[in-house]
C-alpha cells in the first residue's frame, strides 16, 4: 500500500498566497508601537532622575543639620534644644521633599495621560484608515466578481443559442 506525502508547507504557501497581505500597515504599527514606547520610557527616565536627585538632596540636608545635632554642648538643655531643632527642620524639610515627590508623581501621571490619548486618538485614526482601505477592497472585489459573472451568464447564454441554432 502505498501512501502520499502531504506537503504542509507548499500547502501553506499556496494559501498564503492566495491572500495577499499588506505588510507596510504591520510595519506602521510597529513603528508607532515603538515611538510610544520610546515616549513612555522618556517619561519613567525623568521622573526617576527627578526623585534621584531629590532623595540626594534630602539625604544631604538631614545629613548636614545631624553635624549640628551632634556636636558638644556645655549645659544638657542644650542637647534638648538641639534635638527639637533638629526634629523641627527635619520635619520642614520632610514635607518640602514630600511636596517635590508629588510634583513629580503628577508631572509623570499628567504626562502619561497625554501620551495615553495622543496613542488612542492615533489608533481611531489607523483604524478608520484600515476599515476605508478594506471597504474599497471589497467593492473592487465585488466589482470584479460582478463582472465575471455577467461574462459567464453571457457565455452560456451564447453557447445555449448556438446550441439551439444547430439542434434546428
Amino acid at each position: 500500500m502505498a501512501t502520499a506525502n502531504t506537503d504542509y508547507t507548499k500547502m501553506m504557501q499556496d494559501m498564503m498566497a492566495a491572500f495577499p497581505t499588506d505588510m507596510s500597515a504591520m510595519q506602521d504599527s510597529f513603528r508607532s508601537y515603538a515611538a510610544f514606547g520610546e515616549k513612555m520610557s522618556k517619561v519613567a527616565f525623568e521622573a526617576v532622575e527627578k526623585s534621584t536627585d531629590l532623595s540626594a538632596k534630602y539625604t544631604k540636608d538631614t545629613l548636614g543639620k545631624m553635624n549640628a545635632l551632634v556636636a558638644t554642648r556645655e549645659e544638657p538643655q542644650d542637647y534638648a534644644k538641639a534635638m527639637t531643632d533638629f526634629a523641627s527642620a527635619q520635619a520642614e524639610i520632610t514635607a518640602e521633599t514630600m511636596a517635590a515627590f508629588g510634583e513629580v508623581a503628577k508631572t509623570a501621571q499628567m504626562e502619561t495621560v497625554e501620551l495615553m490619548l495622543a496613542a488612542g486618538k492615533d489608533m481611531t485614526q489607523d483604524a478608520t484608515k484600515a476599515a476605508q482601505n478594506a471597504g474599497y477592497k471589497a467593492s473592487d472585489a465585488a466589482t470584479h466578481a460582478s463582472d465575471a459573472t455577467k461574462r459567464a451568464a453571457a457565455s452560456a447564454n451564447d453557447a445555449a443559442v448556438k446550441q439551439a441554432q444547430t439542434a434546428k
